[in-house]
């Protein structure tokens, strides 16, 4: 990843990802928090309703990240869901740690139904 986007990845959290439907094949757009933690990338959703853009991203990896803050510039990227128990609780344990924000979550909770996927850019 250029380096400039990855400098800017640690400070813009908030970005639009936009995925392909998994059943009309139609562009979604959506506002998604970023996680960078430990040089690598990861979004998630708080556990409960299905979310679209995670059953989009199962079902078609391939999507765009758009950096919208301090960099405005569109990156091409592939979801690579995370779905092992022990690994996804170690993602969570480190958001939990890095990020305040984060202070409620229930990492059992988290662990065992919410969406996880990390972020890998393909240019």
């Amino acid at each position: 990843m250029p380096e400039d986007i990855s400098s800017i990845l640690k400070t813009d959290e908030v970005v639009d990802i936009t995925t392909t439907g998994r059943k009309s094949g139609d562009a979604r757009r959506i506002e998604i928090r970023l996680h960078a933690l430990d040089g690598k990338l990861y979004i998630t959703g708080r556990p409960g309703r299905p979310r679209s853009w995670y059953a989009n991203m199962m079902a078609r990896p391939a999507f765009t990240l758009h950096l919208k803050q301090d960099l405005k510039r569109d990156v091409n990227c592939n979801a690579v869901p995370i779905t092992e128990d022990g690994a996804r609780r170690i993602v969570f344990e480190l958001m939990l740690a890095q990020e305040k924000s984060m202070a409620h979550v229930d990492i059992a909770e988290w662990t065992k139904v919410a969406p996880l996927v990390e972020v890998v850019p393909t240019e």
